[in-house]
């Protein structure tokens, strides 16, 4: 699986934990917990996009995990602003979200073909 696609995938898998986690930081959250849930998901396939695509370009496991964190807690941070008082229940999942992807799209992600990798049979004859 390429990178960009491992990203995403494991992005959005790890978004819904993230959601989840609510549920033990901030019990009183509960009624809310669909919307939770619903907008981490987002947030972590767009952090998974972000750092497939940079781990693409950049095969460096230490700026991949570095990149991830700063991701991660960027969008983490923007969600902050948003008004929500939840500081560090917010930011800590986020930052764990992106210094696994970070991670793992360095470490198990495949490269993305290159379009010229397809060769045509030759005419020999």
């Amino acid at each position: 699986m390429n990178k960009v696609f491992f990203g995403i995938i494991l992005g959005g898998v790890l978004g819904i934990f993230d959601g989840l986690s609510a549920l033990l930081s901030a019990p009183e959250v509960r009624p809310q917990i669909a919307g939770i849930v619903v907008g981490s998901t987002i947030k972590g396939v767009l952090t998974g996009a972000l750092i497939g695509f940079f781990s693409r370009k950049v095969n460096s496991l230490p700026l991949g995990i570095l990149f991830g964190a700063a991701v991660g807690l960027g969008l983490a941070y923007l969600v902050v602003l948003a008004g929500n008082p939840y500081f560090l229940e917010i930011m800590l999942p986020g930052g764990a979200l992106g210094l696994i992807v970070g991670y793992a799209t360095q470490k198990f992600g495949r490269p993305a073909r290159s379009r010229g990798a397809v060769s045509s049979p030759s005419r020999e004859g």
